[in-house]
């Protein structure tokens, strides 16, 4: 048997002051006063983050820095990831024991890729506490959901789906950052089959997390996902692929400056998750690539005819919806 190792966090030093008798951290116009003091009024007394990475390690920053739990156990894949959870102290303690990590969990968050997580959830239902309450934040909901809400079903845990709408380009637990989900959407997706008392359990865990949640059906979360989020990827991937390709002169990449690199950002992200999520979606996120298509092609077809009118309409129209789009939600998603 695999020898599983522990590792025990020192608490990271507490940077909150007192004022009338009540902690206070970093307020800023994107973390107010009332998010903190609806995080300072939950607790869970353990929580446990399957795959502690950018994700999971932000989580174990945000939930320790806001008292969200009593403790917070990681479970990580690979014993030199041990070290890596020392040093972001994102968790309590981290370990590659599995059942160790969520035994007496009443929250357990799966952080993994989407093509692990109903393995490993298969693996700790023995060590699962009876009622705990189970969710993930997996970009692709329909198959996680009805996979895991049955298989939890029958160890008398509940299962909520759910989607917090940030995340960055760059991986691993050192990237983790504590105010990761300030302002962010966090999207929940229950069914019918829901318990309500987990649903809400979730839902006040990423509001006490500083996001703002929307409840959207599993299907409808994977449809608008794949455009809001999927096809930028896959277009981003594209443009780095295209230009910084081998093939083309050398030149070319030097003549790359800040517009490139602002479009190219999310190219690199994880290539083991994004694998797994549009595959997982992949009927929708080729739906999307088809009207994306279609829409080049117009543009294409303009510049042919040499369509000036058309052409100006095109790049106002982008400007015109982007900044009533800025203007209005100021989201801090980076996804």
């Amino acid at each position: 048997m695999r020898r599983q190792h522990h590792l025990v966090l020192a608490a990271p030093k507490n940077h909150r002051t007192k004022r009338r008798g009540i902690l206070r951290a970093d307020i800023s116009i994107f973390h107010p006063p009332a998010a903190i003091l609806y995080a300072l009024a939950m607790q869970f007394q353990k929580i446990t983050l399957v795959g502690v990475g950018l994700l999971g390690g932000s989580i174990g920053l945000a939930s320790k820095r806001r008292k969200l739990a009593r403790e917070v156990a990681g479970f990580v894949r690979r014993t030199a990831s041990l070290k890596d959870c020392e040093r972001a102290m994102a968790v309590d303690y981290a370990t590659t024991d599995l059942l160790a990590a969520v035994s007496g969990a009443d929250l357990v968050i799966l952080c993994t890729p989407l093509a692990q997580m109903r393995t490993l959830t298969a693996h700790f239902l023995p060590a699962l506490k009876q009622g705990a309450v189970v969710t993930d934040v997996g970009s692709v909901k329909a198959d996680v959901v009805r996979e895991l809400e049955a298989l939890l079903k029958k160890s008398g845990a509940h299962f909520v789906g759910s989607h917090p709408m940030a995340g960055g380009e760059k991986m691993g637990v050192q990237a983790a950052k504590a105010d990761l989900f300030v302002n962010a959407i966090c999207i929940v997706t229950p069914t019918i089959k829901s318990n309500a008392a987990a649903v809400g359990k979730v839902e006040d865990f990423w509001k006490a997390m500083g996001g703002r949640t929307i409840r959207l059906e599993p299907a409808q979360h994977d449809l608008l996902v794949s455009r809001s989020s999927h096809l930028p990827h896959v277009a981003a991937a594209t443009l780095a692929n295209l230009v910084l390709s081998p093939v083309q002169p050398k030149a070319l990449a030097g003549l790359c400056a800040n517009g490139f690199r602002d479009t190219t950002r999310i190219a690199s992200g994880s290539p083991e998750m994004w694998r797994d999520i549009v595959l997982a979606n992949r009927k929708n996120v080729a739906r999307s690539l088809d009207t994306f298509i279609d829409e080049l092609k117009s543009f294409q077809a303009a510049l042919k005819r040499n369509d000036a009118k058309a052409i100006e309409m095109f790049f106002t129209n982008a400007k015109e919806r982007r900044d009533q789009w800025c203007n209005r939600c100021a989201a801090t998603s980076s996804e």
